[in-house]
């Protein structure tokens, strides 16, 4: 029997936010592997906990993965220093795999959100099998949608993440440092580290805010961007201080 990998789409935060399919994945699975990040927190922790309890009968055989650090934060080449990260996490989780996903034995990674947005683990994954197949030991790879927090965001503000025969577009926050291109009328901002949607001309556009979408500590902000910017940096400021992180996205919908 083949090898087979499962990355598991496990939502935006809310434990209930994960399919049937995911479930029976989670039950059906005989390791997970871990990926424990440098700036790991307690909480994030927790929640792949729960939802272990919540969907797991039997004893399961957790492996953890130390991540290896991100250094193009403050890297002068941005490209090159992700391309060295992912060479060291393919490394990592191969050697991982070889040794204890047995012939015929299933793995799985919860993956926050959905693995096919904003989510390196699912193009590892595919290099892993890749090298796997041309190596004569070859693993099956499965992937699972899960809730993403585009989807959670448009949900929890009650709005329709796209408006009537017109496109939106989904984007890292350091490709709208000029604010929204020409054409573009609504844009979902991930990854927005250094708050770029107060540093942008805010006639005529709407902001939709989340943090921690599907937490206890979920915070929601929306209005024109121009009277509830500095609402969502306090809002934002606060929320880092007393937890010492922060998950969040928006849409920007120009009028």
């Amino acid at each position: 029997m083949a090898r087979e990998l499962v990355l598991i789409g496990v939502g935006a935060g809310d434990p209930d936010w994960i399919t049937l399919e995911a479930v029976r994945a989670v039950q059906q699975i005989d390791v997970l592997f871990v990926v424990l990040k440098q700036d790991n927190l307690d909480d994030l922790v927790e929640a792949r906990r729960e939802i272990i309890r919540r969907h797991r009968t039997r004893p399961l055989r957790i492996v953890e993965l130390n991540d290896p650090p991100r250094p193009w934060r403050t890297a002068p080449d941005y490209s090159a220093a992700v391309a060295r990260w992912r060479e060291q996490r393919l490394a990592q989780w191969s050697a991982a795999v070889a040794d204890e996903l047995g012939e015929g034995r299933s793995g799985g990674f919860l993956v926050w959100g959905d693995p096919s947005l904003y989510e390196s683990t699912l193009t590892i994954a595919r290099e892993l099998v890749g090298s796997a197949q041309a190596a004569g030991t070859p693993i099956a790879l499965r992937v699972i949608p899960g809730v993403s927090s585009v989807l959670a965001l448009a949900a929890r503000h009650q709005i329709p993440l796209n408006r009537q025969g017109r496109a939106v577009q989904i984007t890292p926050a350091r490709l709208l440092r000029e604010g929204l291109p020409p054409g573009i009328d609504d844009a979902v901002v991930m990854l927005d580290g250094r708050q770029t949607f107060a540093s942008i001309d805010p006639t005529g556009i709407d902001i939709y805010w989340g943090a921690y979408l599907g937490t206890p500590d979920e915070i929601l902000i929306g209005g024109p961007l121009s009277q509830v910017a500095q609402q969502i940096l306090d809002a934002r400021a606060a929320a880092l201080e007393r937890k010492g992180w922060v998950f969040d996205s928006y849409l920007l919908r120009r009028r």
